[in-house]
């Protein structure tokens, strides 16, 4: 029978001694055992210095027999399936490929397994940020960081009222909660609010599969029975149509108008202060972040945040003397059927423009520019972007799987901003008109907030396109 993890580290004479002689840290050593198995790059080793059998070495324990156990020959495994022992949940990808891990957050009914686009976020923190960012709608992330979990939940972090993604993918079992401002650990936050999760698969070969890959629909499955219909669940990840053409601005936006007046949030005094001046801001809710709201209005902005759809005339009915353009979900080309008709409309009345992401790509829509699907997307908060007019190199917060095509820009709109990952577009600036936009999150959260100057320079073309008297 297999050994445990913690039996071999005993053979090799304890912690020190293992990490001496397979040539890794004491901290290497403590990750074997949380994830209760060893990486077989130090077998050979193992092997020589305590005389044990491969066969020893195989992960055996219910949980490591659930722990990423793909299939890649769909007609291989009968329709009603109950998973490896230990597994109670399954990931199943739209090229057939089924991954087993362990359940947690909310079940999943027979007909309402959560599906979407597959992505991976390379954040190391904001868990909670990230779920419930409106532009992660109609995806299931999966996190590359292993600590997820680590600092619980509470009502001051969310992003919007609600969780925006439908399902997450972690490689270990949730870290308990150890923060003193956690109000409730991870997974009953998402069970409260209808999202299950999986975790014990192999978050680092899902990553190089959508690398290398490009976009794949998956389907979550948590059954309460732990029965698995894997053909149906197949049949309708492959189905499902895909973000392209889809318009999910609709379903994020706020209902009605109303007014923001909350800054950012400072260690230890709490929301701040924001600036005596205030200029008249309305923010077009594609599927706005409460951070962008909150760094409008420490810029100087009194903000009135208005719905997906909202026209020109019911903008402009606001008397603002400047224009946001969120962040947002699903294909900006499909949103653009109603939003760039209301940015055209504001445009032509000399307001000035403000995007970010989202909002970035409908303006290049607006002044003539097409938008693709990328092959893969930004998502994560450590992308470096240069600010061409400075030379500068950001550190930034992104999440889109769209980018706009540089080559389609009109004459007189120029590139701003540039990725140094793979070269795309990230951000522009009209000749003519008061108007720029970024594809990155300058309010970060979670993030760094190396472009918070971005809000500042909005401010500064409002007070030059509309002087106070």
């Amino acid at each position: 029978m297999p050994m445990t993890v913690e039996n071999i580290i005993e053979r090799l004479g304890g912690a020190d001694n293992a990490a001496r002689l397979t040539g890794v840290s004491t901290e290497a050593i403590r990750k074997w055992r949380q994830a209760r198995a060893i990486p077989p790059k130090h077998w050979t080793v193992i092997l020589r210095q305590t005389g044990l059998a491969l066969s020893d070495l195989q992960p055996d324990s219910p949980s490591d027999r659930a722990e990423t156990q793909m299939t890649a020959s769909p007609s291989s495994t009968p329709s009603a399936a109950r998973p490896p022992a230990g597994a109670t949940a399954a990931l199943v990808l739209a090229d057939g490929t089924i991954l087993w891990g362990r359940g947690f957050g909310a079940h999943t009914p027979a007909d309402g397994a959560a599906i979407g686009e597959l992505c991976f976020s390379t954040g190391m923190t904001g868990y909670q940020e990230t779920l419930t960012d409106p532009s992660f709608a109609g995806q299931i992330i999966t996190f590359t960081f292993p600590h997820i979990g680590n600092v619980g939940t509470n009502d001051e972090d969310d992003e919007a009222a609600r969780i925006a993604a439908r399902g997450l993918v972690v490689k270990q079992d949730l870290t308990e909660p150890a923060s003193w401002r956690a109000a409730r650990p991870l997974g009953a936050w998402l069970a409260a609010q209808g999202v299950p999760g999986i975790c014990g698969v192999d978050t680092r070969a899902i990553t190089l599969r959508l690398r290398d890959g490009g976009p794949q629909t998956a389907i979550l499955a948590y059954p309460a029975d732990g029965v698995f219909d894997l053909d149906d669940l197949r049949a309708r990840a492959v189905a499902w149509p895909g973000l392209e053409g889809m318009d999910l601005a609709k379903d994020v936006t706020c209902a009605a108008a109303y007014s923001w007046d909350q800054g950012t949030w400072t260690w230890p005094h709490g929301t701040q202060t924001p600036p005596a001046r205030r200029r008249r801001v309305v923010a077009v809710d594609y599927g706005a972040k409460r951070n962008i709201l909150r760094c409008l209005v420490s810029a100087g902005c009194d903000v009135t945040v208005v719905p997906a759809t909202a026209t020109a005339a019911e903008i402009l009915s606001h008397d603002p003397e400047g224009v946001f353009l969120s962040n947002g979900p699903g294909d900006p080309a499909a949103t653009a059927a109603y939003a760039v008709p209301a940015i055209l409309g504001v445009l032509d009345a000399g307001k000035p423009v403000f995007g970010i992401c989202l909002g970035h790509q409908l303006l290049a829509l607006a002044l003539g520019a097409r938008t693709y699907k990328l092959a893969r997307g930004h998502r994560g908060a450590n992308q470096p972007v240069k600010d061409l007019s400075t030379g500068r190199v950001e550190i930034t917060s992104q999440n889109h799987g769209f980018a706009v095509d540089e080559a389609s820009l009109p004459e007189g709109v120029r590139v701003t901003h540039t990725s140094l990952f793979d070269g795309s577009n990230e951000g522009i600036a009209s000749d003519r008109l008061p108007a720029f936009s970024v594809q990155y999150h300058p309010e970060a959260s979670p993030g760094p907030s190396d472009s918070f100057y971005l809000f500042e320079r909005f401010v500064a073309l409002i007070d030059r396109t509309t002087p106070t008297a």
